[in-house]
């Protein structure tokens, strides 16, 4: 059985699909899957071992010159792909109007997705064979999860989520594996940020405990702060610029991370790594951190950043055995 799924974006989102693709690989031994998805993601969908074929789109760079030759040249080229396997099932994941009518629509095979009333836009269920009805009222892992078994037709497992990706990089681990933490200190809103001040602090608090941290950027504005944030403290580390799986690499070897509400937290997540996750505005009970050994902090009481303690961090971190 060959499925195309439909998931471009973003990070979090692509990740929280992985689990049912476990899901239906053990319903369905022979199951594979081709996976439409942002090329700045499309390393994600290559961890999973039910994952035959990914197939890069760009819409985010498209759409910025989307008239010009070239750029229709290359979507001319994304169709033939898109269109090159007839599929027993397409599984529109995303549930938006960009995802079902400019991609979903132009698959080949039956599809399948959320209906009218359970999409985040209901107009994008016009372009589906099968609409599924599904309660927004649940994490979006587990709401995917549904899907698929509505989709595939077994039923839906009571266990936890697996994502399945842990062992891709087990055999690739830094040679310091397991002696450093992960603070993953950058997100796109201001609002999710934690202070730079309280970094600092929790930090010299980790350093003072024999531990090295390691941090991550992805701009150079993330790089500028993780300098602050190691300036003077030679037990800190400044990655260079890595990759998405090299960075997954760094998060795998982790005694432990602390992130702030990222991309990259679901990732830690998906590698099944001790993850503490600060949290303001957001709402961690949708779309949190999911899997194993997942631990929430959130601003009290008016859910600011700047209401969590660095002291509070500690104390999570010594607790869940990280110190």
């Amino acid at each position: 059985m060959r499925v195309l799924i439909v998931k471009t974006s973003s990070m979090g989102d692509v990740i929280h699909t992985l689990p049912a693709l476990t899901d239906a690989l053990k319903q369905i031994p022979t199951i594979r899957f081709d996976w439409v998805v942002e090329e700045a993601f499309s390393q994600i969908p290559t961890w999973h071992q039910a994952v035959d074929r990914v197939i890069p789109v760009a819409i985010r760079r498209w759409r910025k010159n989307w008239f010009r030759r070239d750029i229709r040249e290359e979507r001319q080229r994304f169709t033939q792909q898109l269109q090159s396997v007839h599929y027993d099932a397409v599984i529109d994941a995303q549930g938006l109007i960009k995802s079902s009518a400019l991609i979903t629509r132009k698959a080949l095979g039956i599809k399948h997705g959320l209906d009218w009333q359970s999409a985040r836009e209901p107009l994008a269920s016009c372009w589906y064979d099968r609409g599924h009805r599904l309660s927004k009222q649940q994490h979006a892992v587990e709401k995917i999860r549904a899907l698929f078994a509505a989709s595939l037709g077994y039923p839906l497992p009571e266990s936890q989520g697996d994502y399945a990706i842990a062992q891709h990089f087990i055999n690739a681990l830094p040679a310091d594996a397991n002696h450093y933490l992960v603070f993953l200190h950058a997100t796109t809103r201001d609002d999710k940020h934690w202070p730079e001040s309280a970094w600092q602090t929790l930090i010299d608090l980790v350093v003072a405990q024999g531990l090295k941290v390691k941090l991550p950027w992805g701009s150079p504005l993330e790089q500028q702060r993780a300098m602050r944030l190691a300036e003077g403290r030679p037990q800190v580390e400044v990655l260079p610029k890595l990759s998405l799986s090299e960075v997954a690499t760094q998060l795998a070897g982790a005694k432990g991370v602390v992130s702030v509400d990222t991309g990259l937290s679901h990732l830690t997540a998906a590698l099944d790594r001790p993850n503490i996750t600060l949290y303001g505005p957001t709402d961690p009970l949708l779309i949190g951190g999911y899997g194993k050994n997942q631990y929430v902090l959130k601003g009290q009481p008016t859910g600011k950043m700047s209401e969590i303690q660095p002291s509070e961090v500690l104390e999570k971190l010594t607790n869940i055995g990280c110190i």
